[in-house]
């Protein structure tokens, strides 16, 4: 039997960083995120029983942190085209920019999509290709599926919305990656 520590002296506390146990499955996913994507884009909005298709314009960065061990992202948006969709639902942003960062298992969001405030996003795993959002914020409840498929130069989408634990907006997302 060989013993590979035994003095039992371990160093804790020897790293700058706080997060020790950085999770590199999710920076990596994340990683392969990063470039330009057209989104096509279905949202079904359950009070007025309708449908709208849309075509929008993403791009995903990683931006500089003051801390080596914390991965920033900025995601800035606008449609490809003038839509009727943003006029009858002003709620939505027609362009904008989010910042964020991973902290463990959580994305810590600046903003969100349906309103200014700052929040989290708990991050579930579900294989190398997938991940799984949750975000609460206000009287929103958002469950969001992000699936990277044909080697990163797909992504598909599903966002289901619930405000005050009825469910208002369905969304489906392809979207094409246009530059890394």
């Amino acid at each position: 039997m060989i013993a590979i520590n035994s003095n039992n002296k371990y160093k804790y506390g020897s790293f700058d960083s706080p997060e020790v146990t950085v999770n590199s499955n999710l920076r990596r996913w994340f990683k392969r995120n990063i470039g330009f994507w057209n989104s096509q884009r279905i949202y079904f909005l359950t009070e007025k029983n309708k449908n709208y298709n849309i075509c929008m314009n993403l791009k995903i960065e990683s931006i500089e942190s003051k801390n080596a061990w914390e991965s920033h992202y900025k995601f800035t948006w606008h449609p490809s085209d003038k839509y009727s969709f943003f006029e009858d639902n002003p709620e939505f942003k027609e362009k904008g920019v989010m910042k964020a960062h991973l902290q463990g298992h959580q994305l810590i969001r600046e903003s969100f999509y349906l309103s200014d405030k700052k929040g989290i996003s708990n991050i579930k795993q579900v294989d190398e290709h997938e991940m799984i959002f949750e975000s609460t914020y206000d009287d929103w409840y958002i469950l969001e599926h992000t699936r990277l498929l044909d080697m990163d130069n797909l992504r598909f989408r599903v966002i289901y919305s619930w405000n005050k634990n009825i469910l208002k907006i369905v969304e489906n997302h392809h979207e094409t990656r246009i530059l890394s």
